[in-house]
């Protein structure tokens, strides 16, 4: 039955029209971005019209659809073209069996049950298939057993059966059902690749010429390494620097002779899900169908004069939903070529052409790169001597008892450096390299200089101590305000003892207060980097202590309504000696003043407190005359106290009333003294 499949599948190929010759696309040039995407361009020769063939991966088609961009001199694009993202189902979307059905002959002809088919052989019939059913039967001198498939046909004759496996062909009747079964055949053939797609791009042109084809899609990023030979001699200002770029092949192809070129920078890149089909939706709208006809029943009527019905309008129909609206497709290109070198016989560094682009950095290699799918090439990028000088850098939250050995690095090249992890080597005086440490380098623009920490230098060691302090520095009274300036003051003490026969200079990292004022040491040869100080010490060499002070400061400034400040506030400036004689009179007249109102309202205070205690005594007294007997003695006796009182009460009332006029004259005289202050 296998022999049966493969002339179906012969039947199935001969119905489709033979495709145009297709021409092969050679992978010329790659670019590599440190921003994880690959540039890939392709050369064909091709005369007159053509049909270029490109097979991506799977993953790879949506950045192909974005970016491809065709170069042809002498013509032009027609068109491009490939299979569906499903394109096995799509082959089976309109087929009256799926995939499945083609696993065995039994399964395909169980599932087209009803079909007419010829058989061949020692029984030859035709008919309908009616069932297909799997049997178990003995093999003889008991060698167990062995399964077949009965096929039972509705033929002229009646209802008959045969064996599947022992015939020699069947055909089916109907010639559309064999094309059928033949393009399912195929459409199984060419969807073997399900991770990849082959592209036809059709090209239109007269002549023999060159079309290039590129395009963008993600790759691993490639990464810069660099290897930095310090000098036996320690004041030697120059060291040995050594770039090499890492660079994986991943792409599903080899590179055979290829240019390359590394590109280091951060260029803005999308992805958009091109080659997932979209639909929008529509609002649906029901279909109208007449109904069966009711006639009601009549049940008489009134007259329209006397009783009108009133007629409520429907409410509108909803509005339809709009349709969401279609994904925008955002088309970004880029080309650039570059030559390089093969894996086997890589380059010197010198004969790396770097560039210093606007936004990138770009090397180019001078030979051919060959590297295998799936294969790693460490290549050198840069080789030169670069000034470098050592030092001790301290940073408390990483060590906060002894620095970091450091090197000032200078970029003093033609181009920046992209970043990468710095392994460090140093020379004795015999002319020997041993291992230091490693350190990381962010990018590297020309011309500027980077710290590398790589060791704990454990020959320095530096206890630190902080300090605030709040000092008045100036008062002035300005327009009955008292406007004064405060200065905050932070002091970081480093107690540093240094290596006892080297002279090192020490950096250290000091976070840089916001609003605040670097004020020791002089600001001259600090550094300011994301949000520290970074302030240079000399350290002379021996094992004496030294002290250096950091110190910021920050001005702060407050006003005090002197109508409206109390007492006590005036008092902490009167004796402040920050302040001049004048401003310091001026507040102690205020002073005087505040005295007078307070002195007032104490006599207002001591009359509603007088006064108080009259109420109360009168209201017991009320209280006592409800209990007496009319006309006695000590009725009488209350009602003369409550007289007496009451004479008292009216005297309080003016009392009063005169200290409330002392009180605001007293408020009059302060506000009208401060009002022509300042």
């Amino acid at each position: 039955m296998h022999h049966l499949l493969s002339v179906m599948a012969l039947v199935g190929l001969l119905a489709f029209p033979a495709l145009a010759a297709a021409q092969e696309l050679a992978l010329k040039r790659v670019m590599l971005s440190s921003g994880g995407l690959g540039y890939f361009e392709y050369e064909a020769t091709v005369e007159g019209d053509a049909t270029l063939k490109l097979t991506v991966g799977l993953q790879q088609v949506d950045d192909v659809l974005k970016s491809l961009v065709v170069y042809d001199d002498k013509g032009g694009v027609g068109g491009l073209s490939l299979p569906g993202r499903e394109p096995l189902a799509q082959a089976f979307k309109d087929l009256p069996f799926d995939q499945d059905s083609l696993g065995s002959p039994a399964e395909l002809l169980s599932t087209l049950k009803g079909a007419q088919v010829t058989v061949g052989g020692g029984r030859t019939m035709t008919g309908r298939i009616v069932s297909v059913q799997e049997e178990t039967v003995a093999l003889g001198d008991g060698k167990g057993t062995t399964t077949r498939t009965r096929v039972t046909l509705l033929t002229d004759r009646g209802l008959q059966q045969f064996i599947l496996e022992d015939a020699e062909n069947l055909q089916f009747a109907d010639a559309s059902l064999r094309d059928k079964v033949g393009q399912a055949l195929l459409a199984i053939q060419t969807n073997r690749a399900k991770e990849a797609r082959t592209l036809d791009l059709a090209m239109r042109g007269e002549g023999r010429r060159t079309v290039r084809v590129a395009y963008i899609v993600e790759v691993p990023v490639w990464k810069a390494s660099y290897r930095l030979t310090l000098a036996a001699d320690p004041t030697a200002p120059r060291s040995g620097l050594q770039g090499w770029a890492t660079v994986e092949n991943m792409s599903g192809q080899d590179w055979k002779n290829v240019e390359l070129t590394l590109v280091s920078g951060r260029p803005v890149a999308f992805r958009q899900a091109l080659y997932n089909a979209y639909y929008v939706a529509r609002p649906e709208v029901p279909i109208e169908v007449a109904g069966r006809l009711m006639p009601g029943v009549d049940r008489g009527g009134v007259d329209a004069a006397r009783q009108r019905a009133k007629e409520v309008p429907p409410p509108p129909p909803p509005a339809p939903a709009a349709a969401p609206a279609q994904t925008r497709r955002y088309q970004a290109e880029s080309a650039a070529g570059g030559r390089a070198p093969p894996a086997e016989m890589a380059a010197a560094a010198d004969q790396v052409e770097a560039t210093d682009a606007a936004t990138q950095v770009v090397f180019k290699f001078p030979r051919p790169v060959t590297v295998d799918n799936g294969r790693t090439l460490s290549i050198p990028i840069i080789d030169r001597q670069v000034p470098a000088m050592r030092l001790a850098l301290y940073q408390a939250e990483t060590a906060g008892r002894n620095p970091l050995a450091a090197i000032r690095l200078t970029n003093d090249g033609d181009t920046g450096l992209p970043p990468g992890v710095i392994t460090l080597y140093e020379r004795d005086k015999a002319g020997a390299v041993a291992y230091v440490g490693d350190a990381r380098l962010s990018a590297f623009p020309i011309g500027e200089t980077r710290l590398l920490a790589y060791a704990l230098d454990e020959k320095i060691v530096i206890e630190r101590e902080a300090a605030q302090t709040d000092r008045l520095a100036t008062g002035t009274i300005v327009k009955g305000a008292l406007q004064i300036s405060r200065v905050a003051r932070q002091t970081m003490t480093y107690r540093v003892k240094g290596p006892a026969k080297e002279p090192r200079q020490l950096i250290v990292v000091q976070r840089r207060l916001p609003g605040w004022t670097l004020v020791k040491p002089e600001a001259k040869g600090v550094e300011l980097s994301e949000g520290n100080y970074r302030i240079p010490f000399q350290l002379p060499g021996g094992e004496q202590t030294q002290v250096f002070e950091v110190v910021q400061e920050q001005t702060q400034r407050q006003e005090l309504r002197l109508v409206d400040a109390s007492a006590d506030q005036i008092r902490v400036y009167v004796d402040a000696r920050e302040l001049d004689a004048k401003t310091r009179e001026a507040l102690g007249r205020v002073l005087q003043l505040q005295a007078g109102v307070a002195d007032a309202q104490r006599r207002v205070t001591q009359a509603d407190q007088e006064r108080q205690q009259i109420v109360q005594e009168q209201s017991r007294l009320r209280d006592n005359l409800a209990r007496v007997p009319a006309n006695s003695d000590l009725q009488r006796r209350y009602l003369a106290t409550l007289d007496k009182q009451e004479t008292e009460l009216e005297a309080i009332a003016k009392r009063r009333a005169e200290a409330n006029k002392a009180v605001e004259a007293a408020r009059d005289a302060l506000r009208t003294y401060v009002a022509q202050l300042g």
